[in-house]
């Protein structure tokens, strides 16, 4: 049964409330996972959901920790106009709280960056 709104604030940080049920964005280079290059997999902070394996994640620059492919299933996409741009969101499959967003200019062979906030995952080191 999904969570209430109410529910969410009581088991997430603030921080972790406003970025994965209230659309925000942590800033650049301030999370934990922006440089982490343990293997393992990286999980949903919210309902730890599985995510990303940690082979697909690569140094973007750009301060947020970057993938070049989700796994199967774990992401819902969704069309983003908000602050004047045009982006895809990316959401968790299973509660549906806000991930990050997908780029189509990564430097790997899919071509793809899910730029995640690092508050929205727990990594699950092998």
């Amino acid at each position: 049964m999904p969570q209430s709104e109410e529910e969410w604030k009581q088991t997430l940080t603030p921080e972790q409330y406003a970025i994965l049920r209230e659309k925000g964005t942590e800033a650049p280079f301030t999370g934990e996972y922006v440089h982490e290059k343990a293997d393992g997999t990286y999980a949903c902070a919210a309902c730890g959901n599985p995510l990303f394996d940690s082979t697909a994640k690569f140094d973007s620059g750009t301060g947020w920790p970057s993938f070049d492919q989700a796994l199967p299933g774990a992401v819902e996409t969704h069309h983003d106009n908000s602050h004047g741009m045009v982006r895809t969101e990316i959401t968790c499959a299973r509660c549906g709280s806000h991930l990050g967003h997908i780029f189509e200019d990564g430097p790997t062979k899919t071509g793809k960056r899910y730029c995640i906030n690092s508050v929205c995952l727990d990594l699950e080191e092998k």
